[in-house]
């Protein structure tokens, strides 16, 4: 074996990347920018937006708004949560947690995304899984099936 030959290891733990195969940057495939405005948005900020997100539909809508216990009542903070992400993606393309983390979602276009799509985004999202399996562009399921990408401002 060649000394600039990766070990198998390298390769088999490291990924294609370390393989020596130059996947481009997330988005690339998209015609996207690789970093500022309209580009992908990472991971941090889309888990930082759904933390928020998710926050503010548990604590001050369920608790402080509704008055219900989210530990009797588990499937309210959920079903608000639909509600709002439903609502605030299908009217402005971001709810609160994506502007505070300055991200929103777009459609392949680039323009705001359409009812049907942000429904079906929606449900695939509250089921958790679709959105925890992704491609090389950072584009889940729930994205993928309805056509969009979360991009930042």
């Amino acid at each position: 074996m060649s000394s600039k030959e990766p070990r198998w290891t390298q390769t088999w733990l490291g990924g294609i990347r370390s393989a020596g195969v130059d996947l481009g940057y997330p988005g690339e495939r998209l015609g996207l920018p690789e970093e500022g405005s309209g580009s992908i948005a990472g991971w941090g900020r889309r888990i930082a937006a759904l933390v928020i997100d998710w926050m503010i539909c548990t604590w001050a809508i369920v608790q402080l708004l509704l008055r219900m216990n989210p530990a009797e009542q588990p499937w309210a903070p959920a079903v608000v949560f639909a509600l709002q992400y439903l609502i605030l993606v299908g009217f402005m393309g971001q709810t609160f947690g994506h502007r505070l983390a300055g991200i929103r979602v777009a459609a392949m276009d680039g323009g705001n995304p359409r009812w049907l799509p942000v429904l079906v985004r929606t449900v695939l999202l509250c089921l958790v899984v679709p959105a925890l399996i992704w491609d090389r562009d950072h584009r889940g399921v729930h994205d993928r099936v309805s056509n969009t990408m979360v991009v930042r401002m």
